[in-house]
């Protein structure tokens, strides 16, 4: 589970010039230096706006700290084979865990998927040469599944321009709370940014074109499974879309979803991407890539058959180990 989210921003006072930074933290905020010295090694720390990484790097008078805690477990991620889904020389297809940032955030450089990415791909023997680790697509930090990367030049505009071509079919698997109506159907809307809360939602104009279809898999007395399809890829837009549906994720709090379902606690929101089908960038072959169904979607399913005494339905795919 997450813990609590805090920031602090702090100005150098003339007396505390010189001092280390995660000296200087453990004396002005809440906390241990050991913590710090963690926050800061993830990258939660920015002097004078600016990410610094070093825990004896001296603070100036008068300069500007901003420390960031996002309360997520201070171990980095760490990539391992297990989550390689396919790899050449142009592309690499992850499946990615929930609990872990697709992109480095105010809050940590470290411990996100491009951080260990460029970790994983780096050349040992050409260490001060970058990788060409190219981002095309996003998931929330709580969505796991299927997660493609361009690791080539030549690979990098040709699948940008794919997915801005919607040349991209994306299927993925959401437990929702209640059972809709209809047991397929297609949400279309345009969606914005709210000015006051920040979250994304459906309006009359401005926004941006956002189409969602729907089919429904499996029911239970509260809850239903979904096969969902987005032929945009629009933030939050699976999220908003169902909620406005009337049925949002389980665990999606953000947007309605509740905390748990039939005694059951739901850590995060029930949202996998399942398959990914495209053409290779540069052979132009056609991939499908899917991810297994993760094991808290598995449990939760499992808690949810039995508590209607049914046995397990087969999922669409071998699942994780759990």
């Amino acid at each position: 589970m997450r813990g609590q989210a805090e920031l602090y921003r702090l100005q150098v006072a003339a007396e505390e010039s010189g001092q280390r930074l995660d000296q200087f933290l453990a004396s002005r905020a809440a906390h241990s230096r050991t913590f710090w010295r963690r926050i800061i090694d993830l990258g939660g720390v920015h002097v004078a706006g600016r990410r610094i990484r070093q825990c004896g790097y001296q603070v100036q008078g008068a300069q500007q700290v901003e420390a960031y805690v996002d309360g997520l477990p201070l171990e980095p991620f760490v990539l391992e084979d297990r989550h390689i889904l396919f790899r050449d020389r142009y592309l690499l297809a992850l499946d990615k865990p929930a609990g872990v940032d697709t992109q480095p955030t105010h809050a940590r450089f470290k411990g996100t998927l491009y951080e260990a990415l460029l970790r994983f791909l780096q050349d040992p023997f050409r260490p001060q040469s970058p990788p060409a680790l190219g981002m095309v697509q996003r998931l929330d930090r709580d969505t796991s599944g299927v997660l493609v990367f361009s690791i080539h030049p030549r690979a990098h505009k040709p699948l940008t321009e794919a997915i801005g071509a919607r040349r991209l079919d994306k299927v993925y698997l959401a437990l929702v709370q209640g059972v809709p109506k209809a047991r397929a159907g297609e949400i279309r809307s345009q969606l914005a940014r709210g000015r006051r809360d920040n979250r994304m939602k459906s309006v009359e104009q401005g926004g941006r074109e956002a189409l969602t279809r729907y089919r429904v898999t499996r029911t239970w007395e509260a809850a239903a499974l979904l096969e969902v399809e987005i032929p945009t890829g629009r933030s939050h837009q699976i999220r908003v879309h169902l909620a406005e549906l009337g049925h949002p994720l389980l665990g999606d709090t953000a947007y309605g979803g509740p905390e748990g379902i039939a005694g059951a606690p739901v850590a995060r929101q029930m949202l996998h991407s399942l398959r990914l089908d495209l053409k290779h960038p540069v052979s132009g072959e056609p991939l499908s890539l899917t991810a297994p169904v993760p094991c808290d979607m598995k449990q939760l399913m499992a808690h949810l058959d039995a508590g209607q005494g049914a046995a397990p339905q087969s999922l669409p795919r071998t699942e994780h180990p759990c």
